[in-house]
């Protein structure tokens, strides 16, 4: 089990840019294959990207081009680079460190002018 805390969701116009912050606990976090989710109301939780232990990354086609997944191992870090955004991106985002399939609590992020 390892703790998640996301931060960073919010208020942002059609256009804008958001950057979310998942910081994990313990110290194997350079191992973990993280990923970021995102749920709408009324809708199934999606992958959004995912980024493995060596850096390798993938993304929804929906966000691809638009959303930038890192990774700091450094600070027990990932972030989600959210630019171009768009009012069907608005969701709740999750955080999930795919080894152990835990889970961040959620930041909402709210895509309207």
């Amino acid at each position: 089990q390892v703790e998640l805390v996301e931060s960073g969701g919010g208020l942002v116009q059609p256009g804008g840019s958001l950057r979310l912050s998942c910081a994990a606990s313990g110290n194997m976090f350079s191992i973990y294959p993280m990923a970021w989710y995102r749920q709408a109301p009324g809708k199934q939780r999606e992958l959004v990207a995912a980024i493995s232990a060596g850096g390798t990354t993938n993304y929804a086609d929906s966000v691809k081009g638009r959303f930038t997944i890192s990774r700091d191992n450094a600070k027990n870090t990932v972030y989600l680079q959210m630019n171009s955004l768009k009012p069907e991106d608005t969701a709740v985002y999750y955080c999930n460190e795919r080894l152990f399939n835990s889970w961040g609590q959620g930041t909402q992020v709210t895509v309207s002018s």
